[in-house]
């Protein structure tokens, strides 16, 4: 391998995460506030709650049951909500500030399948799939009717918008509407005219009139002075939600008098107007290509003048209601993101493909969302372009499309082409120039497609519509599905990489064969060309990640770490380095110098099969089957700037230390040495005190000018030196001090005390006992050495001067 260039920079050593996007949508009820600023939404748990400018989940509510939501609705005051559970509980919330103010039980012996609130917000009406309708009273906390008689689920409530009136309307399994009187606790009338079930009731402004929906593919309109249907309306399409537009003139729906007209949601996945009097269709949105696209959901808010709806595919259109000009879009649930790219010349946006046919495109500074629309089937994979504003995509359907984003933001499809035929699961935009494009099938084979000029033109995209591509080489490659291709930094070489356990090497723009590379023992996922040498890094189902040589198609070197298939693999650090995401959720960053794993990013939950980095080699993108796309941000800098700053503190404190044990202010060095949290910092002031003449007196009295949360720290370093008999001296003098002159009332209240007294009972029974031991020896031998004294000798007798 080539050694690296000079002027490399530092090697990357963590990532964290900067944004995360998930999922806030898993399907279930939609609402917006009358003031159109905030929207409510269920995802499984919890319901979270919107920043409609921003995209934002500024809260997320979960009942203390953790159970699933299954029905929530929001007071037309905006001030209360309330969920309920399947833990058949209903919580009403104070949302702005996300507390419960109330909790009870719904009664209902099944989960509450669906609520509503009167007009004045003070009465909450439940159905549940026990058939019943309650009625409580939620300001003066009580249950004020049940209801029953209806058969099977009870999925629909509303009250009549008079609330004199104290009129209740239901509907469940049977397709009929039940209208109950409050006033007479009774059912007034039971409404026949569905056949399928009733999936919306809305009323006119006066009261009088009411209008159903239902999946039987008609609109029934309905005088409610007489409880009959005035008009029957075939709208051709099972109907998820009907509303009714406000009773004005709106030319550009087709409204052009203020008669009655409703708008439809269904299953066609377009919007469309009707006049109720006549049951003509006035006005019909544009279809959207694709599947996934039937609106499952649909509600109005009147005085924000705001439309939303809900697809299939769990995206929310938010449309300004007068003319339905396309104001927001929300990308709810991304299922298994399969993909994800950097967008636009500074890496300002990502593009995303997930288990769907359409794209989503996100700027990073808002999280505004754009959902792109021009595959029939999922799409697969994505590349861009060496400039950033062209990009494109492959997908199951066997068609590429190549899309433009504008200086604006909006990206539209500029190109399409088929020739495959089979999924198309990779694709490679060329990267010297943008002049072409490859795409690797489960055909075996792998095309190259030329860009169009037109496509390269800095002005706005066609209005004629996509251009057409067409293939310009066709080559089969191996034997088994081509997962992956490459193209070369300087546009002259393919790699290949397959299912059957080889990656290969191509000259452009012929596709000539000039070596294979092989070892792997399971298929490959990934092939990606180093940026500096002539080196290329494969990614196995094996676990492993290899670098081989373009020279002798030899391998360089194995990197193991990853316990489950190896998904993708990319360079960074000037090539120095290499990120790799994995089926066990994981992302590492390897040095190839060492073969070291310098850090393992654990954040998905799931095979991570997208990861992409920026222009400027300093965030990362990953997503995962978790639904999550997780930005990620270079903190080596960051880190290594504080590591310093904290070295160069530590040294100053350090020598400030010494000062202060120089000129004997115990305090403060005691009061410094803790602040380091360092155990061993702090004993050695301890024994400096504890060597002073005075040393009992000194070390009470600074031990006990402490602050309560230093004295706190002092008894956790104590535990440590108790467990050594040199340093258990010191432990046992700061624990005298405390014993002897804190009353036990304020020891007790010490954070962590009972903790602290059982790590310190053992080992002080222990250094007593050793204690003991000693001083029995000691006496012991006093008693040896006493016994053993020989008595005095007596003095010997003087001799007689005779004797001399």
């Amino acid at each position: 391998m080539a050694e690296p260039v000079a002027g490399v920079g530092r090697f990357k050593a963590n990532y964290a995460v900067e944004r995360k996007i998930e999922p806030f949508y898993k399907g279930g009820k939609v609402q917006l506030d009358q003031t159109g600023q905030h929207l409510f939404c269920i995802c499984g748990t919890r319901v979270n709650i919107l920043d409609v400018a921003s995209g934002a989940v500024l809260r997320s509510l979960e009942q203390e049951d953790q159970e699933d939501i299954t029905a929530f609705d929001l007071s037309p005051d905006d001030e209360v909500l309330v969920t309920a559970s399947r833990a058949l509980l209903l919580a009403q919330w104070a949302w702005r500030e996300g507390s419960i103010t109330r909790l009870w039980k719904a009664i209902h012996t099944a989960p509450v399948a669906t609520m509503a609130f009167d007009p004045t917000s003070t009465l909450l009406a439940t159905g549940g799939c026990d058939g019943a309708v309650r009625v409580w009273d939620v300001v003066r906390h009580y249950g004020t009717h049940h209801f029953r008689g209806s058969p099977g689920v009870v999925h629909l409530v509303a009250f009549h918008p008079d609330p004199a009136r104290l009129l209740l309307f239901s509907s469940a399994a049977d397709s009929t509407i039940r209208a109950w009187s409050l006033q007479d606790q009774s059912c007034l009338a039971v409404m026949t005219a569905h056949y399928s079930a009733v999936t919306s009731l809305t009323f006119s402004a006066d009261g009088h009139t009411m209008l159903s929906s239902g999946r039987d593919k008609i609109c029934v309109v309905w005088d409610l002075r007489s409880h009959q249907a005035t008009r029957t309306v075939p709208v051709f399409e099972s109907v998820e939600a009907a509303v009714l537009l406000p009773e004005e003139p709106a030319p550009e729906l087709g409204v052009k008098s203020k008669r009655l007209h409703f708008l439809t949601a269904g299953d066609q996945g377009v919007l469309r107007v009707w006049e109720a009097a006549s049951g003509q269709c006035v006005h019909t949105q544009r279809q959207r290509p694709g599947p996934g696209q039937e609106l499952t959901r649909c509600a109005l808010a009147r005085s924000a003048g705001l439309l939303l709806s809900v697809t299939a595919d769990h995206n929310l259109l938010l449309y300004e209601t007068r003319s339905l000009q396309l104001q927001k879009q929300f990308a709810g649930y991304s299922e298994e993101v399969l993909d994800v790219r950097f967008l636009g010349p500074e890496d300002s946006h990502i593009v995303v493909a997930s288990n769907s046919p359409s794209l989503k495109v996100f700027e990073l500074q808002t999280m505004a969302c754009q959902i792109l629309h021009g595959h029939t089937d999922i799409v697969l994979a994505l590349d861009v372009f060496r400039k950033g504003w062209l990009f494109a995509s492959c997908a199951k359907d066997q068609s590429i499309c190549i899309w433009k984003m504008n200086k604006a933001g909006k990206v539209a499809c500029v190109a399409q082409g088929s020739g495959h035929t089979h999924s198309v699961g990779t694709i490679c935009c060329s990267r010297l120039k943008e002049t072409f494009l490859v795409t690797g099938s489960q055909d075996c084979t792998v095309k190259l497609w030329p860009v169009p000029e037109a496509l390269l033109s800095k002005g706005p995209a066609p209005h004629s519509g996509p251009v057409l591509l067409q293939a310009q080489a066709t080559q089969r490659c191996h034997d088994k599905h081509i997962n992956s291709v490459a193209v070369a930094p300087n546009d002259k070489l393919l790699a290949t990489g397959s299912q059957d356990r080889t990656a290969k090497l191509w000259a452009l723009p012929q596709c000539q064969l000039l070596g294979v590379f092989s070892g792997h023992r399971r298929g490959l996922w990934c092939v990606q060309f180093s940026p500096m040498d002539q080196v290329l890094a494969t990614a196995s189902a094996d676990g492993t990640v290899k670098l081989w040589a373009l020279q002798d198609f030899s391998c360089l070197k194995t990197f193991e770490g990853h316990d489950a298939s190896v998904l993708k693999v990319a360079f960074v650090s000037r090539g120095t380095q290499l990120l790799s995401s994995g089926s066990d959720g994981l992302v590492k960053l390897w040095t190839i110098k060492n073969n070291e794993c310098v850090k393992t990013l654990d954040a998905h939950e799931d095979k991570v099969w997208g990861l992409h980095c920026s222009r400027l080699d300093d965030r990362a993108v990953t997503g995962a089957s978790d639904s999550c796309v997780i930005l990620w941000k270079d903190v080596t800098e960051v880190e290594q700037a504080e590591e310093q700053a904290r070295r160069e503190e530590e040294v100053v404190k350090q020598q400030e230390l010494d000062n202060l044990l120089h000129e004997k202010r115990y305090l403060r060095a005691l009061g410094l040495a803790i602040s380091l949290d360092r155990p061993h910092t702090v004993l050695t002031v301890i024994q400096a005190i504890r060597r002073d003449p005075e040393a009992c007196e000194k070390l009470g009295a600074t031990v006990l000018r402490l602050r309560r949360d230093q004295k706190e720290a002092l008894l956790r370093f104590c535990i440590t030196w108790n467990t050594n008999s040199r340093h258990c001296h010191e432990a046992q003098a700061v624990l005298g001090v405390l014993l002897r002159h804190e009353a036990p009332e304020e020891l007790l209240a010490y954070q962590g005390m009972q903790a602290s007294l059982e790590a310190l009972l053992p080992y002080t029974e222990r250094h007593f006992q050793r204690l003991s031991r000693t001083l029995q020896a000691a006496t012991f031998l006093d008693f040896l050495w006493h016994s053993m004294k020989l008595p005095p000798l007596p003095a010997a007798p003087a001799l007689a001067p005779s004797a001399l």
